[in-house]
Formats: structure tokens, C-alpha cells, sequence
């Protein structure tokens, strides 16, 4: 009986103690100020009249774009400043040239009230024309002086009314000023000419192009974007996969972009030291319209076609992005001074393109390649998951066990009386 006493008291005590680790300050906490340039994002939302259909899971665009607005303003980070412009809210008129000037900064890129932005944005109701390029060149000029990363998040249903000003060629001029600003684009609901424009707006700065179809979607989508505005820009680098392995590029640590053809494999090859492992994820994004389900696999190989390691995943049509990853740990050796190895990088996509649409290009994809020293010293190696933290264990165990030795030594002192008395 005492012995399962002081059993149970060790434990109750290791499971204390564990309990309260988490309260213990951790012992290398980043700080939150770096020192670089506050991130700026501006929302640019198209408010014309076609905002009005009612085909997003049963409700109207425009509240559907309520909602996710809503829903990206409570989860900006603290850090990232903040801009609403609108496109088309003001003017319901006939006269194409006044309804091609209406478009007005809703919010100024800035620190974000959350109840002033949601109280701006509840106001809006569909009205009138789809001033796009017009609203972009508007929008390159709500920004704020200096460094740091910007992006131009445009969300319309539509493609512009406004030409001859065309928004591509208004996309290629922002990029040519060089100021480092990326217009990413989301298609509510998108027909083919609308997406073909988005997708050229995207491209010339370098951002992405989106179709979506529902209201989660759009809330995640964009909130994807504005929590990347607050991460360290890293520009892509365009590369070329090949048909097979050999021949492919070879890449470094680094983030890529090139295009998929369906129904075929892309290679790329990445070159080993002794002692590094191999780290690759890859997206695979649909910027046209596909048939439901398809799925992504990134594969390592040999040289001579044996697989090592795999990542997969797969869509249901609810989603036009596909991401998976792999992790090809440190191979053993004996040899202290071991040839380098090449490593090739299948990546290969089921998508299936929907009946009359346009197969080339092919789908865009972003690889990124980390190549990282593979742990070598027995106390580097995260052993069981616990890693460094296996003395915190062993002083827990400790703890607990001369916890239980005097709860057991003050059950026995207290039995000892009860029998004298």
C-alpha cells in the first residue's frame, strides 16, 4: 500500500511539474522589433453593380466579400498597415467617363482600427462601373515612402469597363517604376476573359491570381496574403524544369517558380554535400478552371531512378492551390570525406483542365529547396522529439521521485503513531 502511495505521489508531482513548465520564460525569446520597415498591404475591392449575383454559396458577392473582409481585419498582424480602396462604389450613372473616375480610398494605409475599417466597409453596396486600372494606378500612389514590402490585393468578380486603359499594361507599368510592389488578384466567380486579365496583372508584378468560388476561400486566401506581407520578401527565381532527370537545372537553397504542363513531370536536380539533408516543398496552383479532384506529388530519386522520400497531397475542387513536402534526412556513411550526391526532384500534378479550356501554359509552380547540415553529435539530435530538453526530464523525474520517497516516509511516520496511540 505505501509503495503504490509513493508511486502515485511521484507521478502526481512529475505531472506537476510538467504542468507548470510552460510557465518557465523561455530562455531565447525573439524580439518582436527587428528594426525593418513596418509591411503595407491595401485591399482594393470592385463594388459595381454585377457584385450583386447571388451564386456564392447562396448569398450575394458582395457579402461574401463582407464577411471575409471581417474575418482578414480581426487576424492582421499588429505589425502590417493596412488600406481599403474601392472600385465602382460611388457612381451609378450611365456616363462611362464619370464611372471610370469612381474609385475612392475607403481606409488610408496605415495602423488599423478594426472597428473603423469594419464600419467603413459594412457601408458599401454595389453601384456601378468596374474601373480597374484606374483604381491600380490610384492605389500605387496610397502607399507610404520608404522601404518595405507592399501588395495590392485586388478582389473584383469582373473584368475592367474602362478600356482603352488597360489594367495589364497599367500592372507592367507599376513594375517598371521598380518600387517593389506586388498586386496579388482573386476572381470572384470568373469567366475566361476575366481570369485571362487577372492572371496578366498578377504576372507583371510578380504576384499571384486566384479564382475562387466560395466565401471561405476568399476569407483564407486573402488572409494568406496579408500575413505574407509581414513576412521577409524573398523574390522567387524563374527556372525550367526538364522532362527528366537528366539534364535537369541544378538549384540551391532558394525559392523557384516555372510551369507544369498536365499530364507531365517536371525535374530539377540538387547537388549533396556529406553530412546535409534535403528539405523541398512545392504549390501547384490552378489559374484556370479544372475538373474536381486532383492532387500533387514531389518525389526524391537517385540518379539511377530508386525513390527515397515522398510527399503528397491531393484537392476535392474547393481549392486552387496544392502544396506538399518532403524531408530527405542525413544518409548514413562511413566515409569521412564522401563524394557529393545528386538528388533529382520529380514534381508532378493530376490536375485536369475543364472541357475548352487552354492547356498551355502549363499550371504555375513554386518550389523551395532548403539544403541544411544534418545533425552529427549524439546531443544535436532531437532523440525521442525532447532534443536538448532531456536534462529538464531527467530533473522532473528526480523531483518526482524524492517527492514520492518523503510523501512515503511521512505516510509511514503518520501509521507509526496511529499505532502507538
Amino acid at each position: 500500500m505505501i509503495r503504490r502511495k509513493r508511486l502515485a505521489a511521484g507521478t502526481l508531482a512529475l505531472l506537476a511539474a510538467l504542468a507548470a513548465g510552460p510557465a518557465f520564460p523561455a530562455s531565447a525569446a525573439a524580439d518582436e522589433t527587428d528594426g525593418r520597415p513596418a509591411p503595407q498591404v491595401e485591399l482594393v475591392l470592385d463594388v459595381s453593380g454585377s457584385m450583386r449575383e447571388r451564386d456564392v454559396d447562396g448569398g450575394s458577392r458582395m457579402a461574401a466579400a463582407k464577411q471575409a473582409f471581417n474575418e482578414v481585419l480581426d487576424a492582421t498582424p499588429e505589425e502590417v498597415q493596412l488600406g481599403i480602396r474601392t472600385l465602382g462604389a460611388n457612381y451609378p450613372g450611365d456616363d462611362r467617363k464619370e464611372g471610370c473616375k469612381d474609385t475612392e480610398q475607403l481606409y488610408a494605409v496605415g495602423p488599423l482600427d478594426r472597428v473603423e475599417a469594419k464600419t467603413a466597409v459594412a457601408t458599401l453596396a454595389p453601384t456601378g462601373w468596374t474601373p480597374i486600372g484606374p483604381a491600380l494606378q490610384a492605389a500605387a500612389r496610397d502607399f507610404q515612402e520608404g522601404e518595405g514590402t507592399r501588395r495590392i490585393v485586388l478582389i473584383t468578380d469582373g473584368e475592367d469597363t474602362c478600356a482603352p486603359l488597360d489594367p495589364c499594361e497599367v500592372a507592367r507599368e507599376i513594375a517598371a517604376r521598380g518600387i517593389g510592389l506586388t498586386i496579388d488578384t482573386l476572381g470572384l466567380v470568373p469567366d475566361a476573359k476575366t481570369r485571362d486579365q487577372l492572371l496578366c496583372i498578377a504576372e507583371a508584378t510578380g504576384g499571384t491570381y486566384t479564382s475562387v468560388q466560395h466565401k471561405e476561400e476568399l476569407a483564407d486566401r486573402v488572409g494568406q496574403l496579408v500575413e505574407r506581407a509581414a513576412d521577409p520578401t524573398v523574390t522567387p527565381v524563374a527556372v525550367e524544369g526538364t522532362g527528366a532527370c537528366e539534364g535537369a537545372p541544378a538549384l540551391k537553397s532558394g525559392l523557384y517558380t516555372d510551369r507544369a504542363d498536365f499530364g507531365k513531370a517536371r525535374w530539377y536536380r540538387v547537388d549533396l554535400e556529406p553530412g546535409q539533408e534535403l528539405r523541398a516543398a512545392v504549390s501547384v496552383a490552378a489559374d484556370r478552371e479544372v475538373t474536381p479532384g486532383y492532387g500533387v506529388l514531389l518525389r526524391a530519386v537517385t540518379v539511377h531512378g530508386r525513390e527515397m522520400v515522398r510527399g503528397e497531397a491531393s484537392g476535392h475542387g474547393r481549392t486552387d492551390l496544392v502544396s506538399t513536402g518532403l524531408r530527405m534526412p542525413k544518409a548514413e556513411s562511413d566515409e569521412d570525406e564522401a563524394p557529393a550526391e545528386a538528388v533529382c526532384l520529380e514534381v508532378t500534378h493530376s490536375f485536369s483542365p475543364a472541357a475548352g479550356v487552354k492547356t498551355t501554359p502549363g499550371l504555375p509552380v513554386e518550389l523551395t529547396v532548403d539544403v541544411v547540415d544534418g545533425p552529427s553529435d549524439a546531443d544535436d539530435v532531437a532523440a525521442f522529439g525532447l532534443g536538448r530538453g532531456w536534462w529538464l526530464l531527467g530533473a522532473l523525474v528526480l523531483t518526482g521521485f524524492l517527492a514520492g520517497l518523503v510523501w512515503g516516509w511521512v505516510s509511514r511516520w503518520r501509521v507509526a503513531v496511529w499505532r502507538t496511540n
